[in-house]
């Protein structure tokens, strides 16, 4: 890859991993509810996940919509519906006191999302399937160099990373103006409403 292109393709991976999407709004709504630190391997489960699916995605897995472009439909409703679920357990997530002041019952019952539940979100997030074909399809040659696949994954995990920590830590400063309980279930509402409505561009894009 030339210093270019390079160039090219990380200001690329900046621009759509730090711009709203699910996994960002889902990461402000944990940093509000959780905390930045109990938002970390939400954050890590993101970036692992989104590389795995990358290197799949290099190594020739979008063909599969390709030539089975019901497939990629299925994806993207079963994605959709998934989305749905979330929003709604953000809405309805327990307000009544701080994360700090919970029972342990109360925290047994609203937890952030854990690392496998992200990276396995990464397969049905309409989102990043688009990033994930499109930096093959515009940067980088897919095919024949595995070598040159992995490094991509790799250098798009290390710059997603950050952009996703950063909505989390943005919304672990918000907890402060959001400790009375009917302000943090109205931020909560707004953050449901906010998922839905990223869904909708992805959800009536055509298949990359």
């Amino acid at each position: 890859m030339s210093p270019d292109v390079l160039l090219a393709f990380s200001l690329f991976a900046f621009v759509t991993s730090v711009t709203p999407g699910p996994n960002n709004i889902m990461m402000l709504a944990s940093g509000v509810n959780f905390g930045f630190r109990r938002s970390i391997p939400h954050i890590i489960g993101i970036s692992s996940g989104f590389m795995v699916m990358v290197i799949a995605v290099g190594l020739g897995l979008n063909e599969i919509f390709t030539r089975y472009p019901l497939s990629y439909t299925v994806m993207r409703w079963t994605g959709a519906a998934y989305l749905v679920y979330l929003a709604w357990a953000i809405a309805t997530s327990a307000t009544s006191h701080p994360p700090e002041d919970k029972t342990d019952a109360e925290r047994a019952a609203s937890r952030p999302m854990g690392f496998l539940a992200a990276a396995a979100f990464q397969w049905v997030n309409p989102k990043a399937w688009i990033m994930a074909v499109s930096a093959f399809s515009t940067y980088v040659p897919a095919a024949n160099n595995p070598m040159l696949i992995v490094g991509t994954a790799a250098l798009f995990a290390v710059i997603n990373a950050p952009c996703v920590g950063l909505w989390a830590a943005f919304g672990s400063k918000m907890r402060v103006l959001l400790k009375t309980p009917r302000f943090r279930g109205l931020f909560n509402i707004a953050m449901a409403v906010l998922l839905l409505a990223s869904m909708l561009p992805m959800l009536y894009s055509p298949q990359p």
